[in-house]
């Protein structure tokens, strides 16, 4: 089983208002990319280094309600509260090559495995069904896309790269023991702390946290 980084979440209370904060803080503009019907969501893509991107996404107010709970906890009135103030990282998404067997032999409950299609494209992506951030966000949702070239390769590279990507817990030792058991402790730095996700990132405005 292979898993890297396939992409990282940060969420806004609005896409225009974001991807405003986004270019102050990164020193770029993120493009816009395109709609998710199924979570009547939207967002901003752009390539973050070693095939994975960086997407800002928020709902999207012309869609309809989806008929579900959104992803990544955007439904959750805290999160809303938290992304009134500014744009947050939500999650990070790890790419894999056999997600059954992910959820098949996970730990913990990662949600189900739901379906999408954008194009000629389509991926599958673990979503609690209740659109919760398993433990307590920090840790990440899981994708296995179809053949062909990863998405990133498409995206605009705009000289942003995603260098590291830290957790902080109460009990670290614990928690990578958690990351081992998913095959993804190589992929994330954990650190000694109350709960926290956040993605260090090179850009033309230099080192950046987004937390």
């Amino acid at each position: 089983m292979q898993n890297k980084i396939d992409h990282i979440a940060i969420g806004c209370k609005d896409l225009d208002s974001g991807a405003e904060a986004m270019e102050t803080i990164l020193g770029v503009a993120v493009p816009r990319g395109g709609k998710h019907a199924a979570m009547s969501t939207h967002n901003c893509v752009m390539q973050a280094g070693n095939e994975s991107f960086f997407e800002l996404i928020s709902i999207d107010p012309e869609a309809p309600e989806p008929g579900r709970v959104r992803w990544f906890t955007l439904d959750d009135p805290d999160t809303q509260r938290r992304l009134d103030e500014r744009p947050r990282a939500l999650t990070w998404v790890v790419n894999t090559s056999d997600l059954d067997a992910v959820v098949a032999t996970s730990p913990v409950d990662l949600g189900e495995i739901v379906d999408f299609t954008r194009g000629d494209r389509t991926w599958r992506l673990t979503v609690p069904k209740d659109g919760s951030l398993p433990g307590e966000g920090l840790l990440p949702a899981f994708i296995e896309w179809s053949p062909g070239p990863h998405p990133s390769t498409g995206q605009q590279e705009l000289g942003v790269q995603l260098q590291t990507i830290r957790l902080s817990h109460p009990e670290p030792e614990q928690f990578v023991s958690l990351l081992k058991a998913l095959n993804v402790d190589h992929l994330a730095e954990v650190v000694k702390g109350e709960p926290g996700l956040s993605f260090a990132l090179k850009t033309p405005n230099g080192a950046v946290v987004v937390d």
